[in-house]
């Protein structure tokens, strides 16, 4: 069962990255229309990958210590699901007037 879970950690990988997409693309778009294009926008995502990527790289690359061998993948979908959460809020507060 561990390892089915672990195989389900490359799809949460996808997903906190594809959110990752959409919010840069969203936060493009709304800069171009409002012709206010910043380098800011691609600072702000080297940070998120330095703050929210390497941290679930690090966590899946230490699984063969944990001796329970589901603690951290369970930590690793938690931090998943609360960084799709941050990127579904940033979606909307960007087209919030």
């Amino acid at each position: 069962m561990v390892h089915i879970l672990g195989m389900w950690m490359y799809y949460a990988i996808w997903a906190v990255l594809g959110f990752m997409l959409l919010d840069f693309l969203f936060g493009l778009f709304k800069s171009l229309v409002t012709w206010k294009l910043s380098p800011k926008i691609i600072t702000t995502y080297l940070k998120d990958i330095l703050f929210f990527i390497i941290p679930l790289f690090y966590i899946a690359s230490i699984l063969p210590v944990d001796p329970t061998g589901w603690i951290l993948i369970i930590f690793f979908y938690i931090c998943s699901v609360g960084i799709i959460w941050e990127y579904i809020s940033r979606i909307i507060n960007k087209w919030k007037i």
